[in-house]
């Protein structure tokens, strides 16, 4: 299921794919997770969407609009507690 981490931070939790949205920050992109939940009351779907925060690793380059891997890691520091673990390339965004 996963690969080899090759960063000094442990992943432990949930993994997810998501799309970056902003890399202004040093060592951090931001990352936002779509995803549906059902609604008893209405009986239906509604699309929502969470914004984290993740550290980039130093061999690996994201830029806005890339499909990236993340999983979950210690606390880095006060909003950081996630982890880029690979690129995603177009072929394989396909396949999921």
């Amino acid at each position: 299921m996963t690969e080899q981490n090759t960063t000094k931070y442990p992943v432990r939790g949930q993994e997810f794919t998501g799309t970056v949205e902003s890399t202004k920050m040093e060592k951090s992109a931001t990352v936002r997770w779509e995803y549906t939940q059902e609604v008893p009351k209405y009986e239906r779907k509604e699309r929502r969407n969470t914004k984290i925060t993740a550290h980039v690793p130093e061999d690996i380059q994201v830029e806005e609009g890339d499909k990236v891997r993340v999983g979950e890691t210690r606390p880095i520091s006060k909003t950081k507690s996630h982890v880029i673990l690979e690129k995603i390339t177009k072929e394989e965004a396909e396949e999921q």
